[in-house]
């Protein structure tokens, strides 16, 4: 048979799913741009006899396209007008199946040169052997298959771009069809980076929802890739698709359907109104069968653990929060019998997806329904424990009425002498964590071998990793006691929401205020030498340090020396391993300080008193009301005093963890160090890319291809920093990943008309908007105000430079809003829909008090 197929006089077998999808849709009369497809054969032709999972990707770096193959797609492109690019697409045997689509998981290309094809094409046949996609077929109990055909076709330079379902997708519902379009090319669809109008076909005709389209993605002027661009301002709120051509499409689904023998998933363009069918493949069906619904959200742990995320330190998370949840289940009165039972949902409690770090909230939801009390009162352990949405579960996790009530009785007993002695608990652990913590910091892991690093880690694990007792139980009070705060508040003064916060303002003892007021300490020490202020200015961090090492400035160095001592592990993503630390490398505070110096931050704003005045203000204010009420005065400043008291000290029990977690990333650093020396890694990071369990079974993992296992996921980890970020919540049905899920914004608040959050910081300002990512892109946002999804400590030298401070996530003692009031700089937390709002260049007007955003129309 011909290994280049161009028409249908050849011989279909090894084409794969989409080209033989192609070729029956050519011969229905249906319009697709004009295309080509290489068969498998070309790849299994090269293939050696032993070819396994664990060689592939190096036998498939080798592989090449033979000459006659380059002279027919030569003949193919001589076809198009110059500027012409194509798509490069997988076509695998088993792709777009009913069940499984592998969506996703095979590399295509967009907008590919002539020039480019052959890089690309090499590069599709490669994604057939990631590791993502082994692991997708043994999870899904697919056979391996090393072929993969590969379709080169015409991009189509379209003004209207669309998908559409022959059912909901969602619901499973085939009585409905959905289809969605756009102005533009149909990368903004397909990714959900652009909103697109929904046309809903149902038997009660069509539901319109349009959406505001200021945007779209077109072919740039370099004809090398696409680039977004405004959309006219007359197009933006009127339907991209005609009556007309709904029906038109509504119609081609019922023939694909017929034809198919299911309901197809397409994609669709028009050039100059003509239509242009892009894609066709089967609905997948993961919403029948085994496949349970399941939201993941990222909310809250994307501030511990933002951007993209290593393996090791997934792996390392993954085995903490399931001894740690299983431990607070117990506290609460689940048996050890039940937890056993229930293994799986205590070791999934978190999922790595793209490379970011979400809760599974079908797994805690499962961890709640276990509590003796939800068998008595569902509805107010959700309440209690901030369900936002119940689920259908599959298995019955509840126990019965009478056990429940027994248990409960005891649990509550339980929770009362917890309650007595957690004073004397929080002491007692954190004594243990100060004494373990400086035995291990005595240890130059440097200078042990790999198995007596691991065998330290062990012993790490079994006498502190594994017992977090003290600060679950105050964790568990803190929400509950904070809690009855708010309802309180909410109660006696509705008029200001926020007031509970200011309540617990100006707690001098929670620790995260202590690195500012020593920064600022360091910075005016500083200030005041001037031949150190020179030097600080004018010379690099490296050369600072090395300064300082050399005995310049010895009062200034001892200081530092004591920062970096007690707080050297707090620091940008301070929670995953593969952070290099202050206490790792010093020279990265010194860069801090130095932006101190540099920006003149030498004067500490708590010495204004913000938050003692915040709090004094709630307090009074509280007194006028309660005044003439003893008994609930009474209780109203045992609840703030219980609150206060609980809420400081978890953030000061989770600096306890960040200073353990650094004691593992010193380990595993030294770790990686002594593999490389002994050639087992390329590179002494390496190691972060390995998993924990991997990296317990020590040298005798190198026996196997591990080396190449962590190249791979290097070139995939480097690929997700590329790819766009998932939605902070989506919907799956079990494990399946497609583009179509994670960048859902079904579970996504909708946000309408101005922007509200938490009010950390008071004070009005108005002005244009700067979004910063990274905290390291840009040096200053020059009076500008801040926008950003999330903060840690790292970005402390960005906030001076800021006229105020808003953070999409976060809480009143998210980083940013312990910072801001130290700094007497506006801030508001928690605004739902931000970055999806507002652009840099915007103009709003803020009030840090209301936590009231308003937008300026220019």
């Amino acid at each position: 048979m011909s290994l280049l197929v161009l028409n249908k006089k050849n011989d279909f077998r090894g084409i794969g799913g989409k080209a033989k999808n192609l070729l029956r849709l050519e011969s229905l009369k249906i319009n697709i741009p004009k295309w080509m497809v290489i068969s498998e054969e070309v790849v299994t032709a090269q293939l050696p006899a032993d070819i396994s999972v664990e060689n592939a990707d190096a036998v498939f770096q080798q592989l090449e396209i033979p000459e006659n193959i380059l002279c027919e797609i030569k003949d193919f492109v001589k076809q198009f007008e110059g500027n012409t690019t194509f798509a490069v697409r997988s076509s695998c045997l088993d792709e777009d199946g009913k069940q499984f689509s592998f969506a996703g998981q095979f590399k295509s290309f967009l907008h590919v040169s002539v020039e480019d094809l052959e890089e690309k094409i090499k590069a599709v046949w490669q994604s057939a052997v990631s590791e993502r996609v082994i692991h997708y077929r043994l999870e899904n109990n697919l056979p391996v298959q090393f072929g993969m055909a590969v379709i080169i076709q015409e991009m189509v330079e379209s003004e209207i771009s669309g998908v559409a379902f022959g059912i909901d997708p969602v619901s499973g519902d085939a009585d409905k069809k959905i289809i969605s379009a756009l102005w533009g090319l149909g990368e903004g669809i397909v990714s959900g980076a652009l909103d697109a109008d929904n046309f809903i076909l149902s038997n009660q005709g069509v539901e319109v929802q349009l959406a505001s389209k200021t945007q779209g993605y077109f072919k740039n002027n370099k004809n090398n890739g696409i680039e977004k661009r405004s959309i006219e301002k007359e197009n933006q709120n009127i339907r991209c698709l005609s009556d007309e051509q709904v029906r038109f499409i509504a119609q081609l689904l019922e023939q694909l359907e017929t034809e198919m023998g299911a309901p197809q998933d397409i994609e669709f363009a028009f050039r100059k109104n003509e239509f242009f069918l892009l894609q066709t493949r089967p609905v997948t069906t993961t919403t029948k069968g085994d496949a349970e619904y399941t939201l993941w959200d990222n909310s809250n742990i994307i501030e511990s653990y933002p951007g993209v995320t290593t393996p090791l330190t997934f792996s390392f998370i993954l085995k903490m929060y399931e001894s740690v949840y299983r431990q607070f289940v117990q506290i609460l009165g689940v048996r050890s019998s039940e937890i056993e039972k229930h293994h799986s949902i205590f070791a999934n409690t978190l999922g790595l997806i793209r490379g970011r770090v979400y809760y599974n909230l079908l797994n805690w939801y499962k961890m709640l329904a276990m509590l003796p009390g939800y068998s008595l009162n569902a509805q107010f352990m959700e309440e209690m424990m901030g369900v936002k949405e119940r689920f259908v579960l599959k298995e019955k996790m509840e126990m019965g009425k009478g056990w429940a009530w027994l248990r409960s009785f005891w649990m509550i007993l339980n929770m009362i002498k917890l309650h007595w002695n957690l004073k004397k608990d929080r002491k007692k652990f954190t004594g243990k964590v100060e004494q373990i913590l400086s035995n291990y910091n005595k240890i130059n892991f440097n200078e042990l071998t790999a198995q007596e690093i691991i065998e330290k880690y062990h012993r790490l694990e079994e006498e502190l990793l594994l017992e977090w007792k003290a600060p679950l139980v105050n964790d568990f009070f803190a929400m509950i006691w904070f809690g009855l705060l708010r309802k309180l508040t909410n109660k006696y003064c509705p008029e200001l929401p926020n007031i509970q916060n200011d309540l617990l303002c100006g707690s001098q003892d929670i620790i995260s205020t202590q690195p500012i007021h020593q920064t600022i300490e360091i910075a005016n020490a500083i200030n005041s030498d001037p031949k150190a202020k020179q030097f600080f200015k004018e010379k690099t961090p490296g050369v600072i340090g090395k300064g300082l090492e050399q005995g310049m400035f010895p009062k200034i160095k001892l200081k530092i020396d004591e920062y970096i001592k007690k707080f050297g592990e707090r620091c940008v993503g301070e929670l995953k391993l593969e952070t290099i630390s202050y206490a790792q490398n010093p020279v990265l505070f010194i860069g801090i300080i130095q932006s101190y110096v540099t920006q003149e931050i030498f004067k500490n704003k708590s010495s204004e008193n913000i938050e003692e005045t915040l709090r004094e203000k709630a307090e009074a204010r509280m007194a006028e009301i309660l005044k003439g009420k003893p008994l609930r005065r009474f209780w109203f400043n045992f609840v703030k005093s219980q609150a206060r008291d609980l809420v400081s000290n978890r953030e000061n029990l989770r600096y306890e963890r960040t200073r353990a977690f650094g004691t593992v990333r010193k380990m595993m650093t030294a770790l990686g160090d002594v593999w490389a020396k002994a050639g087992k890694l390329e590179n002494a990071r390496d190691v972060f890319y390995m998993e924990l369990s991997e990296i317990l079974t020590g040298d005798k993992v190198f026996k196997s291809s591990m080396k190449n296992k962590i190249n791979k996921r290097k070139k995939e980890f480097k690929i997700y920093k590329k790819q766009p970020i998932p939605s902070e919540r989506f919907f799956t049905y079990g494990n399946n990943f497609e583009d179509k899920y994670i960048y859902s914004k079904d579970k996504i608040q909708k946000t309408e008309g101005d922007l509200k959050g938490i009010g950390c910081c008071p004070g009005v300002v108005t002005g244009q908007v700067r979004i910063v990512m990274n905290p390291n892109e840009v040096k200053s946002v020059e009076g500008d105000i801040l926008l950003t999804t999330s903060t840690d400590p790292g970005w402390v030298t960005l906030f001076p430079t800021a006229s105020a401070i808003i953070v999409e996530r976060g809480s009143l003692l998210s980083h940013s809003a312990i910072v801001s009031r130290e700094m007497g700089i506006p801030c508001i937390v928690s605004v739902t829909g931000l970055l999806r709002t507002l652009k840099t260049g915007d103009w709003i007007e803020m009030n840090g008090s209301t936590g009231e955003i308003k937008i300026i129309d220019i």
